[in-house]
C-alpha cells in the first residue's frame, strides 16, 4: 500500500478524492509547519521528541525514516500544537488519529520537498514560512503513485 492509496477511503473515496486528500494533508502539513517556526522550528521539535535520526533523514537526500502516528501526535501535542491537529481533523471531518496516522507518512514527504539542498532553511521566526512552498507536494506524492 502506497501512501496515498488510503486517500481516498481517508477523505472520501474516488480518483477526485486521492487528489483532494493529498491537497488536504498537505495543506494541513504546511500548517503544522508554519505554526512550529517553520522546518527549522518543526525538525527542533520532532528532534526534541526523540526523532532526530528521523528528521535528519528527511532533511538529508537519502531515503525518509518512518515515524509512527502515535510519536508525531506525542510530539506535536507536546510541542503546543494539537489544536492545529484538532481543528485540522474537524475540517475534514476524520478522527484525529486517522489524521495522524496519514501526517506520520506526509510530513517527511513535506519536509524532504523543502529541504532541497538537504540543508533546513535559516529562518527567522514563524513568520518566515510561505506555504506555496508545499505547492507541487501533492501532485509529485499523486505521481509517484501512479508510476
Amino acid at each position: 500500500m502506497s501512501l496515498l492509496s488510503n486517500l481516498g477511503g481517508l477523505f472520501g473515496g474516488g480518483q477526485g478524492g486521492d487528489a483532494a486528500g493529498a491537497s488536504s494533508l498537505v495543506s494541513v502539513a504546511g500548517q503544522l509547519i508554519q505554526q512550529a517556526g517553520g522546518v527549522q522550528g518543526l525538525t527542533n521539535l520532532l528532534q526534541q521528541h526523540g526523532m532526530g535520526e528521523a528528521v535528519q533523514s528527511w532533511v538529508s537526500n537519502g531515503a525518509n525514516q518512518a515515524i509512527s502516528s502515535g510519536q508525531l501526535g506525542q510530539a506535536l501535542q507536546n510541542g503546543g500544537l494539537g489544536s492545529v491537529l484538532s481543528e485540522a481533523a474537524g475540517k475534514l471531518g476524520v478522527d484525529q488519529n486517522q489524521l495522524l496516522g496519514q501526517l506520520a507518512q506526509v510530513l517527511p514527504h513535506a519536509v524532504d520537498h523543502l529541504t532541497p539542498d538537504g540543508q533546513v532553511p535559516a529562518s527567522g521566526g514563524g513568520g518566515g514560512f510561505d506555504l506555496s512552498a508545499l505547492g507541487g507536494l501533492a501532485e509529485k506524492l499523486l505521481a509517484a503513485r501512479t508510476a
